[in-house]
Order: structure tokens, then sequence, then C-alpha cells
């Protein structure tokens, strides 16, 4: 009888067991008071499954403590993801020892401390010896372990944005302590100094501010904490490009200067050289300062008297435009509506329309697919936390239904499928995956496969719907061959859905965009050959006729990206949100201009 009330409450656990699944999500409605049920921790019965390669639960607010047996139960475990709990105040007992583990993500918990041996395993022998990526971001940590070094000596990547730290163990900067540490996120604390020792990490190129991952790479990100000086052995760091300490109060006005400028390239110098008082460096500093001036003034008069040189580069700079087009301005504006049942399931959905795009030469359409895969590994952390669709506009027939349907009643034409029934669909990859794992004789698979198990649990499925009834998307999976953007494709729809949060839509969309803004200029000073035929000539014609598209095109060369809103309504016609709104878009970089 108590088995049979366990196995109710953890349906997922028996199907991972008897699917001999490598990969289990646990989230959901129902999650908080089964958690809450077996004591604010997870079920014995998870910690029996030896195969996993793969857990994560996320967003359930009674999770306190993992719970016993994690570690003597799981041993071919790779990825480990707790985000969104109430773990904490410490962690109890220890993660480790996990000795296959590699990614261990337990950001947004209510941790204060991870004390020395515990928490995430023993130092001696290290508890997590394989660990190349620990997220301890969005926490309320005021110390960090002194043998954390110890403990995970492999640690490539650690991100303690957000937290209360105001300083950092001496030991994590020890000679050889982690010498493979290439990534250290710790914008948005309480540091007051920078320990001289940081060169000894010979690694070190990327701290990110781990949000906006395409524009800020290879950089160092201290940024909004309580430091007053910089040390001058950061300049040893033979990796480091980028340094980002604004927002924090340095005793060196000039340097304070350099900071606020982002001229990391004589913050670098300064420090090398000796940095105030100096001598030396302060000249150079002073000269660098200078030479950036008359740089500026060489490009303004050359704008002013239509010189060349320098000017070649403001004016690709400028073509990196994107221009919003408002509701109020648009004809005929592209209006989703949201059906309630999807609440339970897949809450949130952000569109847009984007016109203008260029995929025509070369390998562009395949660049523009492989970052949205970018994308979804990455900002949408394995589409956990948000997935993205791209359509063709012309096949879109508006207005699109956002709804939830029975896997039996859903029907789509899946991209490079023929047209099915979710629920067949679903154990068609299955039955696929499965073969696959034998074929390669490994635990992981790829593709669609991977993203099985985002559905477990759901009785209805969410799926978008044009003015014809055709489902043209069924996130987190696919969407339908219908709307499938080809090389031809200029104008595009784009949707991004979440079970997570509105504003991890926005932030993904945003991250599309400017993608594709940056994909465009590419193409353009690469001048890229491509072949079209003839009908696809004619097509393309076709499509750059549109004025919304040329509206904005300039003498000396092609328009911009043209971003139209997108309303996304309830049944009653009520506004939920619009994208982009005044707020969106706000994390353009400099080459990329938002015209609203």
């Amino acid at each position: 009888m108590a088995a049979a009330a366990v196995s109710e409450a953890w349906p997922e656990l028996e199907l991972a067991e008897r699917e001999r699944r490598r990969e289990l999500l646990l989230t959901g409605p129902g999650l908080e008071e089964r958690v809450r049920a077996a004591g604010g921790q997870l079920p014995p019965r998870l910690f029996t499954l030896p195969l996993l390669h793969y857990l994560e639960v996320s967003g359930c607010g009674s999770l306190r403590a993992p719970g016993p047996g994690l570690a003597q139960g799981l041993p071919q475990l790779h990825s480990l993801v707790l985000r969104r709990n109430a773990l904490g105040p410490g962690l109890s007992p220890e993660l480790g020892p996990l000795p296959a583990l590699r990614v261990l993500d337990l950001s947004g918990n209510a941790l204060e401390a991870l004390p020395p041996g515990q928490g995430l395993g023993p130092a001696e022998p290290p508890g997590l010896p394989q660990l190349q990526s620990l997220n301890l971001s969005g926490n309320r940590l005021r110390e960090l372990p002194a043998d954390l070094a110890r403990c995970a000596p492999r640690l490539q990547s650690l991100n303690l944005t957000g937290n209360c730290l105001d300083s950092f163990p001496a030991e994590l900067f020890r000679p050889g302590a982690l010498p493979l540490l290439s990534e250290l996120a710790a914008a948005d604390n309480c540091l007051r100094e920078l320990s001289p020792d940081i060169a000894h990490l010979a690694s070190l190129k990327v701290l990110q501010r781990w949000f906006h991952w395409h524009f800020l790479e290879e950089t160092l990100d201290l940024s909004n904490n309580q430091l007053s000086e910089i040390p001058a052995e950061l300049a040893d760091c033979p990796k480091l490009k980028e340094i980002n300490f604004r927002g924090n109060k340095l005793r060196d006005k000039r340097l304070e200067k350099m900071v606020s400028g982002c001229q990391t390239r004589s913050i670098l110098e300064y420090l090398r050289v000796g940095g105030r008082g100096g001598g030396k460096g302060k000249g150079r500093a002073e000269g660098s300062e200078k030479e950036d001036s008359r740089k500026k003034r060489r490009e303004r008069k050359q704008r002013r008297e239509g010189g060349d040189g320098e000017e070649q580069d403001v004016g690709d700079a400028g073509r990196l435009l994107l221009r919003v087009l408002h509701v109020s301005e648009n004809p005929a504006p592209l209006t989703v509506r949201v059906s309630p049942e999807v609440r339970d399931v897949r809450p949130y959905i952000v569109g847009a329309v984007v016109r203008g795009m260029d995929l025509q030469p070369g390998n562009a359409l395949k660049r523009f697919l492989t970052s949205q895969t970018k994308l979804h590994e990455d900002l949408c952390e394995k589409r956990t936390a948000a997935t993205l669709a791209t359509h063709e506009l012309r096949a879109v027939k508006g207005p699109l239904l956002y709804c939830a349907r029975p896997p039996q009643d859903l029907k789509i034409v899946p991209l490079g499928r023929k047209e099915a029934k979710a629920k067949e669909l679903v154990r068609q990859l299955q039955l696929e995956a499965e073969e696959q794992r034998k074929q390669k004789k490994r635990q992981s698979v790829s593709g669609l496969h991977r993203y099985l198990h985002l559905l477990d649990g759901n009785e209805n499925y969410p799926c978008l719907v044009d003015a014809d009834g055709d489902v043209i998307s069924f996130p987190p999976i696919t969407n339908s061959e219908k709307t499938k953007v080809k090389k031809t494709t200029s104008d595009l729809f784009l949707e991004v859905t979440s079970a997570t949060s509105l504003q991890i839509c926005k932030d993904v969309m945003d991250a599309l965009i400017l993608k594709m803004a940056e994909m465009n200029k590419y193409t353009l000073e690469n001048k890229e050959e491509g072949s079209l035929s003839d009908t696809e000539a004619d097509a393309v014609s076709g499509q750059l006729s549109d004025p919304r598209t040329n509206a904005s095109a300039g003498k000396d060369g092609p328009s911009p990206l043209v971003v139209e809103q997108v309303r996304v309504v309830d049944l009653e016609g009520s506004l939920k949100v619009v994208y982009p709104s005044k707020a969106d878009l706000a994390t353009a970089p400099p080459h990329v201009t938002v015209v609203r």
C-alpha cells in the first residue's frame, strides 16, 4: 500500500525507472505539495536511479534540502540543477562525493554559507573531482568555504553574482589551486578588496555578466562592489581581454575615469607600469587618453568633410540599425490571443515580427539556425528556462491562438516529418532515442530527443495555432514545416515561450533580435556569394518590395531591420504584454542603434 502511494505521488520516478531514463526534470505546480509532504526534501526513491546523468528540480519553494542518499545513489550524475528553490541557509547533508558531476547549479536559492568540508563535499579526497561549472548566483552567501578549491580542483567556471560576499578566501587564489579556472563572475556583491594573488589564476580570461553572453565574452566583471583599489598584478593575467569595474569607488581618480570609459587596454597598461605614482604609467595612461581623443576628433572631422578612412567603419556601424514599428503605426499588426488553460502548462509567451533579414548568401541560413541552437543551449538553459521558434512570416496567418491541448488532440506537421498527433510524435521520438543509444552505445542522445523529458507530467501540451486552425508551434519540442524558414525568407515571426517567467522570454527575444542585426552586418561586410534559382530570386524581389521593409532604407546601403510590435492579449482582448516595449532592447551594444 505504501509503495503504491509513493508511485502515485511520484509517477516521474516510476517512468524513469521503467524506461531507464538518463535525464529527469521535476517541476510543475504539483511539485510544491509533494516535496512538502516529503519533509522539504527529495524522495529517497530518486536516489535509486543509478543511470541518471541529468537531474533538475527547479522552482520549488518547499525544497529546503536535497535529502540524504544523493551522493551514494547517483554515481553517474553529470549535471545537477537545483535552481530557484528554498535551499538554505546551509546545505546539509553535503552533496558529495559525486565522482562524475561536471555541472552544479544552485542559483536562486537562500544559501547563506557553505561551511568548510560541508555543502559541496569533502576536500580530501576531492568530493567533486570532475566538477567544471559551479553556479551559486542569486543566493545570500557571505563567505565561501576555504577548501572550495580542494573540493573541486578542476573547476573552470564559478558564478557568484548577486550574493553578499565581502572577500574571497585566500586559498582560492593560491598558486596551483584552480589551474583551469577561466570564468569568475562576482558582480553585485560587497567585495572590499581584491587580492594581488588573483594573478595566480593563469587561465583567467572571462568573468561574465552571464546573461548577455554574446556581447560580453572575454570580460572580467567585478562591477557594483565596494572595491577601492585594483591590484596591479591583475595585468599579469595573460588571457584577460576586457575588464569591468564600474560601480566601485576607486581612490585613484584617473583610474576611475578609465574604468568609466571602459578603456581596457589603458587600464591594464596603467596597472602594469605601476598605476598612480608610477611615473611612466601616468604618462602612458595620459598618452593613451590623448590618442583616444585625437582619434575621436579625426572621426568627427572625416564625417564633416566626407572623407574616407575611418568613415567606412562609422558607415558600417550605422547600418546596424533596428527600427521599431509600433502597433499604432502598423496597418496590419499581428496579435497573439492566449487561452486560459496554458496557465498551468507554459503560461508565458512573447512575439515579434522582424523584416529585412538577409539569409540568401552563402551559409547565412546555417549561421542563423546555429545561433538559435546556441541560444537554446546557453540563455535558454537547454530549453528548460525558455524555448524560441522562428517562422516564415508569409506563411503565418493571424490572429494567432496560444493554447493547450491533450496530446491525442494536438496535430502538427513537424519540421522534416509527416503530420502526426503529439502523442504519436513523442512516442516516436522516444523510440528513436532508445535506438540511438543502442546504435551509438552511449548514454546521451541528440536532437529533439534531448528535450522530451520537459513534457513529463503534463496532461496538456502547449501549442500556437494560426487562423487556419493549423498548429505552427509545439514548444518546447518543434515548430511546423508550414512556416519553416528558408534562404528566401526575409520577414520572420519570432516567438519565445517559457514556464518560468515573462522576463526570460524578453531576454531571449532581445538576444535573438540583436544577434540577427549582427548577422546582417556580417553578411554585408563579408559580401558572401550565394546562388539562387530564378524562382527564389523572384520571391526575394517580391519580399523586398514591402514598404514596411524599405521604409527606412538609406541611399548608400540596405534598409535596417524593422521590428514590428506584437501584442499578446487574453480572449477578451485585454493586453497582457507588447514587445518590444520601451524597456526592451535596452542592452543593445554601442554599434547597434534602436530607433523607436
